[in-house]
C-alpha cells in the first residue's frame, strides 16, 4: 500500500527549507510519496522538484493546480521539468477549482468548469507524452510551433484529478489516470466516487485508475482539543458546495466528521475502511493540527502500515 502525506509549512520562517526537512522526516518513518498544495503562495510542482531531488526515497506530488488562470502549455513545462528533476517520481494532479478563489482571486468567470476540465486534460496529455500539440477547442487552444518536450522526463507525468462530482468523475475517468479525493469518507468513496469513476474508465477502455484518498488524520491521545482545532482549519471547505456535498454523502455534517482522529487502533481501523471503500493509496493531510509529537506519531503509525502491506 502506497501511503504518503501532505505536507504544509506554510507557517515556517523558510517554505522549502521546511518542507525538505519535513520531507526527509517522512522518508525515514517508512512513508512512499509527499503531496504539496496549489494555492496563491508557494508553486507546488518547482517544490515538489525540489523535494524530490532532495529526498530520492519519496514519491512527490501536486495535489492539485487549479485548470482557470492557468495554461496548458505552461502546466506541462513545469510538470516535465519536475519530473525530469525527480527522474519519474512526480504526478500532477489538477483541480476545477472554485467560483469563490477563481472570480475572487483572479478575476476570470468560472464557467464551464467540467468542459475546461476535458479540453486541459486532452492537450495535458499529449504535450506530457509527445512534447507536441495542434489543439483547438471550445475553451483552450495550443499548439507548439516550437518543442514542448523536455529531456529526461521519460515516459511522461501521471494525470490526476481532484474529482468528486459525477461530470468531473466522468471525464477523470475516460482521461486522467486517477483522481484525489478529499474530504470524502469510504461511504462516498464506495456508494459514489469509486464506482462512477471505475465504470467511466472501463467505458473508455483505460485501465482503472487510481483512487488517491486525501484524508485528514492523526494520531493522538488528546482526542477534543485535536479534533476541535481542526474543526476550526477545516470550516473554509463547508462554504464551498462541492466539499459541503461530498461531506454529505459521507455521512457527515461538518468537514471535521471525515476526519481520522484517536489513538493507533482508531486510525488503522478508519484507513482500513478507506481501503475497503476502494482506495488504492491513502495520504494523511493536516497532521500539523496536533502539534510536532502527535505528527511524528503518525508518521510512525502510516510507515509501519506501508511496511505491512508491501
Amino acid at each position: 500500500m502506497n501511503v504518503g502525506v501532505a505536507i504544509s509549512a506554510i507557517d515556517s520562517d523558510n517554505q522549502v527549507d521546511a518542507t525538505v526537512r519535513l520531507a526527509k522526516e517522512a522518508a525515514a518513518a517508512g512513508l512512499r510519496s509527499a503531496w504539496f498544495g496549489q494555492g496563491f503562495g508557494i508553486d507546488s510542482p518547482q517544490l515538489a522538484a525540489i523535494v524530490g531531488r532532495e529526498v530520492p526515497d519519496l514519491q512527490v506530488g501536486t495535489s492539485a493546480i487549479p485548470v482557470f488562470g492557468r495554461h496548458p502549455l505552461v502546466v506541462s513545462s513545469q510538470a516535465l521539468t519536475a519530473q525530469a528533476a525527480t527522474h519519474g517520481r512526480y504526478h500532477l494532479g489538477l483541480a476545477l477549482g472554485t467560483r469563490l478563489l477563481t472570480e475572487d482571486g483572479m478575476g476570470i468567470p468560472f464557467e464551464r468548469p467540467i468542459g475546461r476540465l476535458r479540453e486541459f486534460l486532452v492537450v495535458l496529455r499529449q504535450l506530457t507524452e509527445t512534447g507536441t500539440t495542434d489543439f483547438q477547442g471550445e475553451l483552450i487552444s495550443a499548439t507548439t510551433p516550437l518543442p514542448a518536450h523536455v529531456p529526461g522526463a521519460t515516459g511522461g507525468v501521471p494525470l490526476l484529478v481532484a474529482a468528486m462530482g459525477p461530470q468531473a468523475l466522468r471525464v477523470s475517468g475516460e482521461l486522467a489516470d486517477g483522481i484525489l479525493p478529499y474530504l470524502a469518507g469510504p461511504r462516498a468513496l464506495a456508494e459514489h466516487i469509486v464506482p462512477a469513476v471505475t465504470a467511466a474508465a472501463s467505458a473508455a477502455g483505460r485501465p482503472a485508475p487510481r483512487i488517491v484518498a486525501i484524508v485528514n488524520g492523526v494520531v493522538t491521545d488528546d482526542v477534543d482539543s485535536v479534533r476541535e482545532r481542526a474543526a476550526e482549519q477545516l470550516a473554509f471547505y463547508e462554504q464551498i458546495p462541492s466539499y459541503a456535498r461530498v461531506i454529505e454523502l459521507s455521512g457527515g455534517k461538518r468537514a471535521v466528521d471525515v476526519a481520522a482522529i484517536g489513538d493507533e487502533a482508531t486510525v488503522s481501523a478508519e484507513i482500513q475502511r478507506y481501503l475497503d471503500a476502494g482506495a488504492t493509496e491513502v495520504v494523511f493531510a493536516d497532521t500539523e493540527v496536533a502539534g510536532d509529537a502527535d505528527r511524528r506519531r503518525t508518521w510512525s503509525l502510516l510507515g509501519e502500515l506501508a511496511a505491512e502491506r508491501s
